[in-house]
C-alpha cells in the first residue's frame, strides 16, 4: 500500500504497467481490436522497466492467466516478479460498458478502473491505495501479438514514477 509517510512502493507502482495486461489488443490480424479482452483468455507476459523519482531503475516482470466469464467480462490473475522484491498476485475484472469504453477493478486500485479507446490506443486511468494516480496509454505494435506500454504516476499532480514495457501473448 502506498502511504503519504513513506516512499513510493516499487510492487505498488508497478501496477500500472501491468495494466496493460488487461485490455492490449494484440493487433488487427491477431486476436482483433473489436475483442480486446479476448486477448488476455489464456497467458500473457508483460516485462517494463520502472523509474520511481530518487531511485534507481528497476525492471518488471508479469505473467498473466485469464479467462472469460459467461457475462463477456475478463477474469485476470497475474503473478508480479518486481527485482529485488517477493513475488506477489494481483486480480482484475474487466467489462465493455460502451464502444471502446471499459471497467472494473484491480486489488491494488481505489474504485474503478476506467478505459477509453482513442485513436487505436487505449487509455487507463485509475487511483492506487496512498493518492497515487496513474494514466497509463496502451498502443498495439503492428503486426505482432504485443502491445507498448507507457505510464506515469503522479502524487499530488506531481510525477513520481513512469514505465516503459512492453506486453505479448504467449
Amino acid at each position: 500500500m502506498l502511504s503519504l509517510n513513506r516512499p513510493l512502493s516499487a510492487r505498488n507502482l508497478a501496477a500500472g504497467p501491468l495494466i496493460c495486461l488487461v485490455l492490449a489488443p494484440a493487433s488487427a490480424t491477431a486476436v482483433g481490436i473489436r475483442q480486446p479482452l479476448q486477448f488476455f483468455s489464456g497467458r500473457t507476459e508483460m516485462i517494463s522497466t520502472v523509474k520511481v523519482m530518487a531511485k534507481k531503475p528497476y525492471r518488471s516482470r508479469t505473467m498473466g492467466n485469464g479467462r472469460m466469464l459467461p457475462d463477456g467480462s475478463l477474469a485476470l490473475v497475474q503473478q508480479v516478479f518486481d527485482d529485488g522484491k517477493s513475488p506477489a498476485q494481483r486480480n482484475w475484472k474487466m467489462h465493455q460498458i460502451g464502444p471502446g469504453r471499459y471497467a472494473g477493478t484491480m486489488s491494488d486500485a481505489i474504485g474503478p478502473v476506467l478505459v477509453e479507446e482513442v485513436n487505436g490506443s487505449y487509455r487507463f486511468k485509475f487511483r492506487m491505495k496512498g493518492g497515487v494516480s496513474i494514466e497509463q496509454w496502451l498502443t498495439p505494435v503492428p503486426g505482432a501479438e504485443a502491445a507498448k506500454s507507457n505510464m506515469t504516476a503522479r502524487k499530488f499532480g506531481l510525477q513520481v514514477a513512469t514505465s516503459q514495457g512492453i506486453v505479448r501473448r504467449i
